[in-house]
């Protein structure tokens, strides 16, 4: 699959690399709605978060003795320290820790990723030529966006690093995310509109899978 490779302002790019050749193996597999709902379900159940346990009544190291008579303290009746009503008794009905995070085979996650690059390369993947910017500002970075329809959510990758003076100014811009190869993923590629990868991207991308 050939793509036509262009600047980040909408220029093409001239000469041999004005396009590029895609891997079928990662950019053109065909989509299964059940194995990217299966990883993007995974990753959403990492990301979780699990309330503090707390120490029920059984959890709490005090005596079992009953410390009282049963009758003719005057008082009520009680047995061990570890009721919850006693300082340094078990909570009662505490929060208790659950278990976020279930497992999924590699080779699945693999081609969750693979299917997520491919549906994207189906709706028209953007590929330039690099991040480069003479005035890397948030203005810029705006024009370039607009001069190129790219409106929405938009998710640009990068290759080992991303440039920092445009993940700056990108970071001001709404509905903008950049991440390195290395941080590509079903769901954040899933969830924005355009996806625009750079040269080092693809060429990361397509080792990450033949590697």
């Amino acid at each position: 699959m050939k793509v036509k490779v262009q600047k980040l302002d909408g220029k093409a790019v001239s000469g041999s690399g004005a396009e590029i050749e895609l891997n079928d193996a990662v950019f053109g597999v065909e989509p299964r709605a059940d194995i990217l709902h299966r990883v993007v379900t995974w990753q959403l159940e990492n990301r979780r978060g699990t309330a503090r346990p707390t120490r029920e009544r059984s959890d709490v190291a005090r005596t079992g003795k009953k410390f009282g008579n049963q009758k003719g303290s005057g008082g009520a009746r009680h047995g061990d320290r570890s009721a919850p009503i006693f300082i340094g008794g078990g909570k009662a009905h505490g929060a208790r820790k659950r278990d976020f995070e279930p497992s999924l085979n590699k080779k699945i996650r693999a081609l969750g990723l693979r299917m997520a690059l491919s549906s994207k390369a189906k709706e028209g993947l953007v590929v330039v030529d690099s991040l480069d910017l003479k005035d890397a500002k948030t203005k810029t970075v705006a024009e370039a966006f607009g001069k190129n329809g790219w409106n929405g959510r938009v998710l640009v990758i990068d290759g080992e690093t991303v440039a920092d003076g445009f993940r700056k100014a990108a970071g001001n811009l709404k509905g903008v995310n950049v991440l390195p190869a290395a941080g590509a993923n079903v769901y954040d590629i899933l969830k924005h509109d355009t996806l625009v990868l750079t040269k080092a991207a693809v060429e990361k991308l397509e080792a990450r899978f033949n590697g």
